[in-house]
């Protein structure tokens, strides 16, 4: 991935409040779009992150957060609430979240266009503000590829079929496709996730990425099948894992 060029990143910012066990609530930059702008900045690329945040406390931390990581912010001039989160870790690390969102991204113009540009998560399926992403797909096909990452959070998603019909536009929009064997097992129940992502290839996206946990990850391509194998660590803490994968990913490309 150019990294003289910009990489635009749309979708929300997300104040995770994470909850530990004997301990008091602590305030997060959260947000999976966020996320992948800041690891791509860190990375060394010039990432641009269209968004949502309030003129609130939570809004400044994330805002300051996303500046010192390298990330240009851009926002719609919002005056609602900056979407929160209430994160559960059990003993494993897995989290579980609560969410308070709104989501009504207005167009905002972007001054020069981008040679990538990535979506997913909540922004991508909300509405009102997910049609704004969606033209925004449409507009950039000719010049720039396109990826995008589910992330699928069941408790926003409303219900199934409506949610599998939005998430497959973008994936028919996209060049690059990540998701995780537990967003493909939501989206398609007793459907093996190997058989969705080789599905997925059919709408249009060159490679679908399958992470899998301590399992690995899967490239799906039009040739067949790579699996890379997961390192063993001590899990600690998922939040924002596939996030970094898919930073990672970009990166490399």
């Amino acid at each position: 991935m150019p990294d003289h060029h910009d990489l635009l990143v749309v979708g929300e910012c997300v104040a995770d409040i994470v909850h530990l066990p004997g301990e008091a609530p602590r305030v997060h930059p959260g947000g999976s779009p966020a996320n992948v702008a800041y690891g791509l900045a860190r990375l060394g690329h010039r990432a641009v992150l269209l968004t949502q945040l309030g003129p609130d406390d939570n809004g400044r931390l994330i805002r300051e957060h996303l500046v010192s990581g390298g990330v240009e912010v851009r926002t719609d001039g919002s005056t609602t609430a900056t979407p929160s989160a209430a994160v559960t870790l059990d003993g494993a690390g897995r989290a579980t979240y609560a969410f308070d969102i709104t989501w009504d991204l207005a167009p905002v113009p972007v001054d020069r266009a981008p040679a990538h540009v990535h979506t997913g998560s909540i922004g991508a399926v909300a509405e009102p503000g997910s049609a704004t992403v969606l033209d925004l797909l449409r507009a950039a096909r000719p010049t720039a590829t396109v990826s995008y990452d589910p992330n699928v959070r069941p408790a926003l998603m409303g219900e199934r079929a409506a949610a599998v019909r939005r998430v497959e536009e973008c994936v028919g929009l996209s060049d690059l496709v990540k998701a995780s064997d537990e967003d493909l097992e939501w989206l398609h129940p007793g459907e093996a996730p190997e058989q969705v992502a080789e599905r997925w290839l059919g709408l249009g996206p060159a490679a679908v990425l399958v992470t899998r946990g301590g399992d690995g990850a899967l490239a799906v391509l039009p040739g067949g099948r790579i699996a890379v194998a997961a390192p063993e660590v001590e899990v600690v803490d998922t939040v924002g894992a596939g996030d970094a994968f898919m930073s990672g990913a970009l990166h490399a490309l």
